[in-house]
This record gives structure tokens, sequence and C-alpha cells, in this order.
């Protein structure tokens, strides 16, 4: 607070007389931000010119400047002596760089050569460790040398515990004692201790199995360690040739041992020799082995092939009883094998009999004796087939012991080739052609086809709704199904729906167009007359020749689409389900909506054909209709009095729809609702036209009226007369009106015997206001 009273002393004797100095500065000008390291011009001047003018950070950076040059000014004045004395004590400067330069040098010297010292002994140490590691891995490779010649040399001695001669094998014709005596000590000890021989055998080979598996480890580290022009050596061509040959006796052995202990169904002996396979990694000589000993004659048997002679064996390409024969050979002479590979924790899951004996033996049997048994071109037996290999392989799976196991068979190159046999895509292409043609060649005639059995209405009455409904059972029975194909199929199920639609909805627009030619197929529909369209009801003489009367079936037809969509929404849809039930419920769902999505697109076509009908109906009543014109020629010009009575061609203007509702095909065919949907179409149709004419007749009778009323009282006028001739006289539009009315009447009664209430029809409430007097205007009654 002290410095707010008191100005600034002046900072030295030299500013007594200078101009002053005002050190300042605004709030928003901080100096000593300029000295710190991190600072940055542009942005600092970019911050201040948002609320500082730019002239005014000029003048005080100006400012700012200034001072520090009169500071600078002053440290040097306050200096002075010491300023001008520094380029006086630099003296002699080149000197002393020479003086220093020697030392230098010799001390660079002295860092070279204890450096190149240090490389030397460096080199050398790193010789000597090079020599070391050399001279370990020569040890390293001499012990493991060392171990394989003892590990082939105790290989060799336990081969030699086994017979040397393949007659002392099974198949010989050596007996057991003979066996004995020719085997050494430690073989013949075990017989005479009562121990079996052949387990014996088993045991002694695994052991070596798994000493040739240690052996293996050491070859293959020994190729790692052993220089390419160290492996000629003598020593080691010597010890290959040991080791080729106890491999070769450990195989043959071992294989006499196996096929031996397969043919006495000996559980230890197989489960030994198994081990020892799964020991030296040869698990494809095993499954061979069964697959030659103990699984082709069998299967030699129910499929022949080749040179042999059939014995027992089916005749044709009919799988279905080979697999059964083959089935129970397996629970015969291949089930004690199949469990004792699948016995847990014994390590013998690496072995896959189920694919590479079995599997591999059927197929090949198959392919040599019956291919046809593979080809598509005959569907029925294909199908037969393929659907008995698929059980017969659910029959293999069944035999895995676990989910690991079961997967794994389905990955076997011999399962992929199996499922490639069959060609299913070449299999549904000739369904689709037998199903889709079917159907095309029902469509394609020129008249509808009624079926022979008419007298059950609950059926389906035209062939081509026949032929529909088979079609599109066709596609999901048991016979023709695939559920590996179950897509294609309900695509063509949809395919078929939209075939049969687009034909009925072809022939309903070619016949309301008149075109015959329109579209292909539409000829059912145009080749009727309009009679024939509505009329087979009353002419009972000819109705055994209905099938050629295309446009009598418009009914039969309605009931059909009521029948085929009825059956695909329950019971069809039902039976596709419940054949794809092991799919999830997203699937079902999806197919549920696609099938009821297709019953849709046959329930849409009744609207139209009701309309067809309900047009037909219109014109034949819009024939008497046109009657009405007549009413005029009665009037005009006329003195008939008023009319009492309807005309006669009112009773002909609901007889068409009358006649069509009372005859068979409409009440055998035509539901309740249908019935009403056509009856109250009809009637507003035919009222509509009836107002239209009616209404045009009496707009021009007025305006007829209008006319001819001022010609009159023009010539009234011309003749002097008087112009209350006929005031009090009824005019003929009157008895125009009053004609109308009568026979708007007597049609509100017709309409009212079929069942249709004529006041609540905004056409007839029209067409009664149009001709009503006007005391009656608001009030129908008839």
């Amino acid at each position: 607070m002290a410095t707010d009273l008191h100005p600034p002393l002046p900072r030295s004797a030299t500013d007594l007389f200078g101009d002053p100095i005002d050190d300042a500065h605004p709030l928003w000008l901080n100096p000593s931000k300029f000295s710190d390291p991190e600072f940055d011009p542009e942005s600092y001047i970019s911050d201040l010119r948002t609320f500082v003018p730019f002239d005014t950070l000029r003048s005080e950076l100006r400012s700012h400047l200034g001072a520090l040059k009169h500071e600078l000014v002053e440290l040097i004045n306050r200096d002075y002596a010491d300023f001008v004395s520094l380029s006086t004590k630099l003296v002699d400067v080149d000197g002393v760089v020479v003086r220093m330069r020697a030392p230098l040098l010799e001390i660079k010297e002295k860092i070279l050569s204890f450096r190149g010292s240090v490389d030397s002994s460096l080199a050398a140490l790193q010789s000597r460790l090079k020599q070391r590691a050399q001279a370990n891995e020569a040890r390293e490779v001499l012990e493991l040398l060392l171990d394989t010649f003892h590990v082939v040399s105790k290989v060799e001695k336990l081969i030699k515990e086994l017979p040397t001669v393949p007659a002392d094998w099974p198949g010989s014709n050596i007996n057991s004692a003979e066996k004995g005596q020719i085997s050494n000590g430690i073989s013949l000890q075990h017989a005479e201790n009562g121990t079996n021989l052949r387990e014996t055998q088993s045991m002694l080979l695994e052991r070596i199995a798994s000493e040739m598996n240690r052996l293996k480890f050491y070859i293959a580290h020994a190729q790692v360690y052993l220089a390419p022009s160290l492996q000629n050596m003598p020593f080691i061509e010597n010890m290959v040739k040991r080791i080729q040959n106890a491999s070769l006796l450990l195989d043959t052995s071992l294989g006499h041992c196996f096929i031996d202990g397969l043919e006495h169904k000996d559980a230890s002996v197989i489960y030994n020799c198994l081990r020892a396979y799964a020991a030296t990694d040869n698990t494809n000589s095993a499954e061979e082995i069964f697959r030659s000993t103990i699984v082709a004659p069998f299967i030699q048997k129910v499929i022949p092939h080749g040179l042999s002679v059939t014995v027992g064996g089916s005749t044709g390409d009919d799988l279905e009883q080979d697999y059964e024969r083959i089935k129970q050979h397996i629970e015969d002479d291949c089930k004690f094998l199949l469990e004792i590979s699948s016995t847990e924790n014994s390590g013998l899951h690496v072995f896959s009999f189920l694919a590479n004996s079995i599997l591999k033996e059927v197929l090949s049997a198959i392919q040599k004796g019956k291919p046809g048994a593979f080809s598509p071109g005959r569907p029925t037996e294909f199908l037969k087939n393929y659907k008995s290999s698929l059980s017969f392989l659910e029959y293999l799976e069944g035999h895995c012991p676990s989910r690991s196991a079961f997967a794994k068979l389905r990955e076997e190159p011999v399962y992929i080739e199996f499922m490639k046999q069959w060609n299913t895509g070449v299999y549904f292409s000739l369904r689709f052609q037998e199903i889709a043609g079917s159907l095309d060649s029902a469509l394609t005639t020129t008249t509808l086809v009624p079926s022979p059995n008419l007298e059950n209405s609950q059926s389906l009455v035209l062939k081509q709704s026949i032929s529909l409904m088979d079609c599109l059972r066709s596609c999901w029975r048991d016979d023709v199904l695939l559920l590996s194909c179950s897509d294609k199929f309900l695509r063509l199920f949809l395919q078929l729906l939209s075939r049969y639609s687009n034909w009925l909805s072809a022939g309903l627009s070619a016949r309301k167009a008149g075109n015959a030619a329109a579209t292909s197929g539409s000829e059912w529909a145009t080749s009727a007359s309009p009679d024939d369209f509505l009329y087979p009801l009353f002419t009972y003489q000819v109705e055994d020749a209905i099938c050629s009367m295309a446009g009598r079936l418009l009914c039969p037809i309605i009931h059909d689409l009521n029948n085929l969509v009825e059956e695909v929404r329950s019971d069809y849809l039902d039976h596709v389900l419940g054949l794809l039930k092991s799919c999830s419920s997203e699937v079902l769902d999806l197919v549920k909506q696609s099938i009821l999505q297709g019953s849709d697109s046959l329930k849409v076509l009744q609207t139209p054909v009701i309309n067809s009908i309900v047009e037909a109906l219109v014109e034949k009543s819009v024939e008497d209709l046109r009657q009405i014109k007549g009413i005029t020629a009665t009037f005009r010009m006329t003195n008939k009095p008023l009319p009492v009575r309807h005309s006669p061609y009112v009773s002909g203007v609901l007889r068409p729809l009358k006649h069509f509702l009372e005859g068979k095909q409409a009440a055998r065919y035509l539901t309740t609702e249908h019935r009403e949907e056509l009856l109250q179409g009809t009637a507003s149709e035919i009222t509509r036209r009836y107002y239209e004419l009616a209404s045009d007749l009496v707009s021009v009778a007025r305006k007829t009226e209008t006319s001819l009323q001022k010609i009159r009282l023009g010539a009234q006028r011309r003749a002097g007369a008087s112009s209350d001739v006929s005031d009090n006289n009824i005019s003929d539009t009157d008895k125009i009106c009053m004609q109308l009315f009568l026979d708007i009447q007597e049609y509100g009664r017709n309409l009212a015997l079929l069942g249709v209430d004529a006041t609540s029809m905004p056409a007839y409430r029209s067409l009664w206001q149009c001709v009503a007097p006007s005391e009656r205007q608001n009030t129908i009654s008839f």
C-alpha cells in the first residue's frame, strides 16, 4: 500500500535527465511469461487479441521493448570498466590451444591402445566360448548317440524274446506246443507257468513299442544336432540299418500278434497291441489290419464284388437289407474291438476304426459291387438308399463314446467322401421337374376339368386344384423329402402356390379384358360363353357334359380355394413342422410364416373370383334393366292415365341372381359367408346400375318436358289463347316417375325376398329419392 502513496524513485543517476520510463503495465500484459521455455508468441498474441485491440497491444509491446533496451544500457554503464577490460584479457589464445592439444593427443593414443587389447581379449574369450559350446554340443550328440545305441540294443534284445520265424504265428500249421519249444527261455517259462503266450507277447510288444517311441524321439533330435557330414559315418549308418530292421520286425510281429488277438477275441492282447500301435504312432496299420482281417470278409459276403461269388448277397442296388446284415456282423465281430478302443483314459481315442476300417470297406464294396446305388437317376431307389445310408451312419455314430469322438468321425476323409457320393442336388432337380411338371401339365389344359367324384362337397372339385394339392403334399412325402434339401422343397412349395395363383389370376384378367390371347393358359376362362359362365345350374340335362364348360366352374373354384387354404393352414402345416421339429425355434417360425403367407396368396384370390361372378350376374341383369327406356315411349305424347302397377321387366332383373343362388353348384360349393358376400355385392351393383339408368331417364324426361312446355306456351301466345289449358293435367314426366316409383317398389320387394335390406343400400336410397313423389321422399316403404 506504501507504493501507492509515493511516486517511484529513479533507477539510476542517468534517469534524472532522460525520458521518464513507466514501469506500470496493464494487468493483461505479464512480461515474466516471455522468459518461460514453453512460451509461444503466436498463441499468446492470439489470446490477447480476443479482448485487446491490436494497436494497444503493439504499443504496449514497443513500450516494453524500450524498457528492456534502457535496462541493457544501464547494465553496461554500471559495469563499464569490466566490459572494456574483457577484450584486453584475451591474450595468446592460440598458444594456449597448442599447449592443450599435446596432452589430449597422448590420452587418445592410450585409449586406442587399451581398446585394441580389450578387443583382442574379447575375441579370444568368444573363441573359447564357441569352442566350449561346440564341445558341449558334441558331448550332447555323443550322449544322444550312446542313448540311441543303448535303446537300439535294448529293442533288439527284446525282439529276440519274440518268435523269430513267421511260421510261429497264427495261420501256420505249428501247434502251440511247438511254438513254446522254439521260443526262448522267458516265453517257455511263461508258458510253463500257465501264462497266456499271446498276452505275454503282446505285453512284450507294447514294451518294445514304447522303446521304439523313445528311439524315434532320439532320432528326431539327432537329425537336428547332427551335421550332414557326420550322418554318413559308418557308426551312424549301421545304427540306421539296425533301427530299420528293428522297426520292420516290430511291425511284422505286432501285426501277427494283433491278428491273432482279433481271431481269438482276446481283449488283453488287443488292448496291448493297440497301445503299442498308439505308442509308435502307427494307427493306420492297426486300422488297415482290422479292415482286411475282420471287416472285409463279411462285407464281401454281404456285398460281393470283383470275381467273388455271391454268397447270400442281396440282388439289385437296394442297400437297406445289406446295411441290416452289416450291422449284425458289426455287433458280432467288431463291437468287442470298438469297446476296447473307446476305453476311458486308455489313450486309444487316436484310432478311428468306425471310419477307416468299417465305413471305408463299406464304401469300397458299394462302389465296386453296387455303383448304381449312388445314382440319382432313379429318385425313389436313390432316396431309399440314401436314407438307409444315413441310418447306417447314425448307427456308427452311436458307437462314439463322446462328443469329441462324434465330431472326429464326421471330420474323417472317408466320412466326407461317403457323403459326397450322394448327389442330392441332382436328386432335387429331378423331383422338381417331376412335381412342377405335373402341375404345369394340369394348368396348361384349355378347360377346367372337374373330378369324377363331385358328390363329396368337402373334397376338391377341379383336377387342377387336386393336382396342386398332390404336388404340395409330394414336397413333404416321406418317399420324396430329403431333410438336407428341406429349404429347396419349401421354396418349391411356394413356387407351386405362386404358379397356381398366377394361372387363376391370368384367366380372370383375360376374361375381364375379353382377350383370349392375352396369356397362355387362360383359355379355360375365355372359351366359355356368359351363359355357361353362370348357368350350369338349370341345364340338368347337360350336367354330365360339365367337363367341357370351363365357365361353369367358378363356384367350384371358390370351393377349392377354401379347401386349399384350410388344408395348408391345418394338417399340411402341422405335418411340415413335425418333420422339421429338430430345427431351432427360429427356423420353425420362419417356415410357419412362409407357409401361412403362401396360403394367403390363395385366400386373396377368392375376392377376384367372386367379383367375376358378380360382374357376370350384373351384366345378365342389365339386359332386363335396359327395358326401362321403353317407359318414355309408353307415356310420351299419349293420354295414358297414371300407372297403377309395376312394369313386367322388374321381375326379370333379379332372376339371374336368384337362379344362381338357388342352383345346385352354389348350394354345394359356396359357404354361407361367400353366398352373403356375393348376394350383397351383386344386389348393390345392380341397384347402382338401376339408379344410373333411372336417373338418366328422369333427367332426359324433365328436360324434354321443359322444352315442350316452352313450345306450347309460345304457340298459345301467338294464337292469343288462354294459358290455363293444361294446368291441372298430369305431365308425362310425372307419369314416368310414377311408373319408375312403382317399379322400384317391386324391385325392393324382390330384394327383400332374396334377403337383402334395400333401405340400407345407398344406391337404393338415391334411386328412391330420384323417382318418389315429394310427399314420400323421406319414407321408404314397399
